[in-house]
């Protein structure tokens, strides 16, 4: 029931291809962006950051960073570091670190899917942002960045994509974070249809990542035909049994006021609370492990203190119901500059770090399950910010969508 289809990619020359192929462009800032293309004339981040080639200081939204995206890419293209192949087709990548491999496939999806909701969203979009993802797709007349999509596994999808796994990989490199990334180009005929045919019976597809890549790229293909290239953007889908989700942990740069062992009398209420002798994530969803002032607490949370609905019982709700809020006065995470959001893949001496520098609190949550994600989405509602963190991240520009 959903639309997701083979297309005309454009993509680096094999011996290129690890050299262009970049990070996502919200994953670093400014000065992470430059020491990532340094000695890298053709990374992709030259057009994805083109603020790595502007003067200090250069906002990504202004006109001068659009066009500079422009100049980048169109000089990518002038020197055929990136070409379009000859045939539509699919494009197996594989993402392989630690023991964990994702394998996903490079599509087209449908603008109107997901204008009708079949391709479920979990998070809500700020305008700012997805204002600047149109405003880039439009400079550069291309999608680089692929959304990140899951669905419930198919077992004709997967023999489908283990068939085009038998041969060797066309690319296959691993970059400076670890991550080993391999693609196979689909072209046969027969099986290009047969994966269309079956994502025609997935009946939905759910963003993982890249909730303001999709927004935009729906606005783009407003009042484009379902058939013509403006009305799809770039994604990549991943079987739901093969992805990984990190926890998405926090940290408040002060503790409002409160002593520490004031805090824990008044979280009584709602967790069990133990004194730990030394750090460690949680070992079980319901637990939170929290870091004040040198010492590590172990909050399990009480039955009575989570609610039933399925947004407001998850770990990252609780938290901020009954401990943000309330006691470290965090009304609203999305827009409090006393609050930031670390990635799990950081661990959890980066998360004390972060709060030792201002003497604040760090807290360690268990991961959200991708069920969880799921059911949220086909309830049609939206989760906390920053509830989910999706590791290894997809790289930008191993294939690329043009219009």
């Amino acid at each position: 029931m959903v639309d997701f289809v083979a297309f005309r990619g454009w993509r680096p020359t094999t011996d290129k291809a690890a050299e262009v192929a970049a990070v996502p462009y919200d994953v670093v800032d400014t000065e992470e962006a430059r020491r990532e293309v340094a000695g890298k004339p053709d990374s992709l981040l030259r057009v994805t950051r083109p603020d790595v080639d502007l003067p200090d200081g250069a906002s990504l939204y202004d006109e001068a960073a659009y066009a500079g995206a422009r100049k980048a890419f169109d000089r990518l293209l002038a020197d055929g570091v990136i070409r379009q192949d000859e045939a539509p087709g699919f494009y197996v990548y594989a993402q392989s670190i630690d023991g964990h491999r994702q394998v996903g496939l490079v599509g087209l999806a449908s603008a109107e899917d997901y204008r009708a909701g079949r391709i479920k969203k979990h998070e809500f979009t700020r305008p700012t942002k997805e204002d600047d993802r149109k405003r880039h797709i439009e400079a550069v007349r291309a999608h680089l960045g692929p959304v990140f999509l899951a669905y419930r596994a198919s077992a004709v999808i997967e023999a489908l994509v283990d068939d085009a796994m038998a041969r060797p990989p066309e690319v296959d490199f691993e970059a400076g974070d670890g991550v080993r990334h391999q693609v196979w180009p689909v072209f046969e005929g027969k099986t290009v249809a047969g994966l269309e045919e079956a994502f025609r019976a997935v009946p939905a597809l759910y963003i993982a990542d890249g909730h303001h890549r999709a927004a935009a790229a729906a606005r783009v293909g407003e009042g484009a035909a379902i058939g013509e290239a403006r009305g799809r953007f770039l994604a990549v889908a991943f079987p739901d049994d093969g992805l990984r989700i990190l926890p998405y942990n926090r940290v408040v740069r002060d503790l409002n006021g409160h002593a520490p062992e004031s805090i824990i009398v008044g979280l009584a209420p709602y967790f069990e609370v133990t004194k730990m002798g030394a750090a460690a994530a949680p070992e079980k969803p319901g637990v939170v492990t929290v870091w004040m002032r040198g010492q590590w607490y172990r909050l399990a949370i009480r039955d009575e203190a989570r609610p039933a609905d399925p947004v407001g019982r998850l770990d990252v709700s609780v938290l901020q119901d009954r401990v943000l809020g309330p006691v470290f006065g965090i009304a609203d995470p999305r827009t409090d500059e006393r609050i930031d959001f670390v990635g799990g893949i950081r661990g959890i001496d980066a998360l004390v770090a972060r709060a030792k520098q201002t003497d604040g609190a760090a807290f360690a949550l268990y991961a959200t399950s991708l069920a969880d994600l799921m059911a949220i989405a086909d309830a049609g509602e939206v989760m906390p910010p920053k509830s989910t963190w999706f590791e290894p991240k997809l790289r930008s520009g191993l294939v690329i969508s043009r219009y």
